[in-house]
């Protein structure tokens, strides 16, 4: 059998996004999950109302609890502490940060020490970055870069250690395609297209960056796990979709 996935991360009390999420995420593709809890919230579709960091000793020993593991995934992180933590104690196998800053409702999940020790002290032993459009451009200010271009702002990731990122489109303000650009180093960029949805979704960046997590402890390659994450997020929204479109009764 498949080694588990590790997925570090905050608990969501909705159920939404986060830990929960990924385990879902993980039962959709046949994968066992190991959680390191990183954050206790509480939270609706609206709003965060409360968080609870866990004490980076505990989150260490979760970690090192879980055993051997196939892959991680890495959310919410919310202090500098835990983020060093959970740097010094990875397991040996391939990790997909997706770098949880700020809520959909806009509550800034790790505090500015956790954002800097993420891009400094993470981010060299991270394999594939899942920023979406605005997480980019936030981490290229932090870390000092101030281009506007995208490529060139992954390029300054890529100058502080990371080995891959997808960019998420979905923020983009226009067209009928929601399009993610994989950027490897020295290599033009892989795009992934999906027709755009009229749906509103929250963790659909958790999913995306579990699913992919899943499919490469599946022993999937990096791009087909990108694929199929796609697809898997695509699934969720048309489902929404339909939904949406029943008569009321």
């Amino acid at each position: 059998m498949t080694a588990p996935v590790l997925f570090i991360g905050g608990m969501d009390s909705s159920g939404g996004a986060g830990l929960l999420r990924d385990c879902a995420t993980a039962a959709e593709f046949g994968v066992l999950a190991r959680v390191a809890v990183t954050a206790i919230t509480a939270q609706t579709d609206r709003a965060v109302t409360a968080v609870q960091p866990v004490a980076p000793g505990v989150v260490s020993a979760q970690i090192l609890a879980a055993g051997q593991i196939a892959a991680v995934k890495i959310g919410m992180l919310c202090t500098a502490p835990v983020v060093q933590a959970v740097a010094a104690c990875l397991p040996n196998a391939p990790c997909i940060l997706d770098p949880v800053l700020r809520s959909s409702s806009g509550h800034d999940l790790i505090d500015a020490a956790g954002a800097d020790a993420l891009l400094h002290q993470l981010l060299p032993n991270v394999d594939l970055l899942t920023p979406n459009l605005p997480e980019l451009a936030l981490l290229a200010r932090l870390s000092g870069c101030a281009a506007r271009h995208e490529a060139a702002r992954v390029e300054g990731l890529f100058r502080l250690g990371c080995r891959a990122v997808l960019v998420k489109g979905g923020h983009a303000a226009f067209g009928k395609v929601c399009e993610d650009r994989l950027y490897l180093p020295g290599a033009p960029p892989t795009p992934f297209r999906a027709p755009r949805l009229k749906a509103a979704l929250r963790g659909t960046g958790c999913q995306l960056a579990s699913a992919i997590a899943a499919q490469i402890a599946l022993g999937r390659s990096l791009e087909a796990a990108i694929g199929g994450a796609k697809q898997a997020v695509q699934r969720r929204f048309r489902a929404a979709v339909d939904q949406e479109s029943l008569p009321s009764i």
